[in-house]
């Protein structure tokens, strides 16, 4: 809220006469954020897939960078350890539960808002992911624990140079999490969120292989629903 009053003081001048000069003031009264919380239970309805960088992946890059060159040219390609590379897809957390990124369902409903014409920059400022834990490898990295058992799965993939490898990563099917968003709800009102979640699940998705991904039209994974009151009830992403 802002208010403008008008008022006038004398200020004096070099020939020494006097003037009234109407002087505008302006309080600015800025209401403190109105932030609320809400939990929503998100099932799966297609495999959920994560990918990791892996340690040894950065690590390479590293040292290629520290060589003063990003080519690796000549260099013999090592040989792939594809359990090893399994594990390091995955987000596992310091109490040993799998997750996937928070920062992911965020960045995704920010995306949805192009739906509904809301201001994605508007978004960005309204609604967060609480975290439920932290990688243990990457504490930087905030996670939403995964309900659901981890599978090993193997695709094909293309570098830019258009050659084939094998892309090795952890699956989840099926599954669910529950998710804690805090919003402001002078932007968003609680219908609104639960609606924006509902069309990331069904229109962007999460993870690897989303339909809203960046690199392609998706694999079909990531989507989900949100549970009805019966199935949040009887707990059903324990």
């Amino acid at each position: 809220m802002s208010t403008l009053t008008k008022s006038k003081t004398r200020i004096a001048v070099e020939n020494g006469q006097a003037d009234e000069t109407p002087i505008l003031t302006q309080r600015v009264q800025i209401s403190p954020p109105n932030i609320q919380k809400a939990k929503f239970l998100i099932i799966g309805t297609a495999p959920l897939v994560t990918h990791k960088f892996s340690a040894k992946a950065q690590e390479i890059m590293r040292n290629t960078m520290a060589e003063g060159s990003l080519s690796r040219k000549g260099k013999k390609r090592e040989k792939a350890d594809f359990e090893q590379l399994y594990q390091e897809a995955r987000y596992v957390s310091n109490d040993g539960w799998d997750g996937f990124n928070a920062s992911g369902p965020r960045s995704a409903m920010i995306s949805a808002c192009r739906l509904v014409g809301y201001k994605m920059v508007l978004a960005k400022l309204s609604v967060f992911v609480v975290a439920d834990g932290y990688d243990a490898k990457n504490p930087e990295i905030p996670l939403v624990r995964i309900q659901g058992k981890p599978e090993r799965i193997e695709t094909v993939g293309r570098v830019q140079s258009g050659s084939a490898y094998i892309i090795v990563r952890p699956k989840y099917f099926p599954w669910s999490a529950t998710v804690n968003v805090e919003y402001d709800a002078d932007q968003f009102t609680y219908t609104d969120v639960s609606n924006l979640l509902m069309r990331v699940g069904r229109q962007v998705g999460i993870c690897e292989g989303r339909p809203d991904s960046k690199e392609s039209a998706g694999m079909g994974w990531g989507t989900f629903r949100l549970a009805n009151e019966e199935e949040v009830t009887h707990g059903r992403a324990k």
